[in-house]
């Protein structure tokens, strides 16, 4: 497994990659396409993917934006035929690293609060909720849901 940063070739696969891994864990909640090209194309101007890649093909990526002393981190995502065998946590990892080198001190999320698997996978990597916010505008979720800020310094 290989880890780079992303370019804008790989705009098309990560728009894939990420409403593969978002259908499977939020078809519950949303239906169709967590996230569009255009989108992707757009936080690839304003930070950086970065992704595992093996044998040509992405099997995760997340989303890192470096403001000052603090990044954003969003849109984890693992390909779902290869989910519970650590790549999220390399790759969380990986994130961290590429945020404490770039100079962050600290490391901004947020989860959906109706997703129960990510409380505590947060919380093991030493992520403490910070507050709340509304859900994504234009999404119309099936379920009442918020946002839940989490946040972590970066030592």
């Amino acid at each position: 497994m290989q880890l780079r940063l992303a370019t804008h070739a790989d705009a098309d696969a990560i728009t894939i990659l990420i409403n593969t891994a978002f259908r499977r864990a939020e078809s519950f909640l949303i239906d169709g396409n967590r996230i569009d090209l255009q989108t992707v194309q757009g936080l690839l101007e304003k930070g950086k993917f970065l992704v595992a890649e093996e044998d040509g093909t992405l099997a995760g990526c997340v989303y890192l934006e470096p403001k000052g002393d603090r990044a954003y981190l969003g849109l984890l995502s693992v390909d779902p035929h290869r989910q519970r065998a650590g790549l999220g946590s390399m790759l969380m990892k990986a994130a961290e690293d590429y945020c404490r080198n770039a100079g962050c001190r600290f490391i901004d999320l947020q989860i959906v609060n109706v997703r129960e698997e990510l409380p505590s996978f947060y919380h093991h990597r030493g992520y403490t909720e910070t507050g709340t916010a509304p859900f994504v505008p234009g999404f119309v979720p099936k379920v009442p849901c918020h946002f839940v800020k989490m946040s972590k310094p970066l030592k």
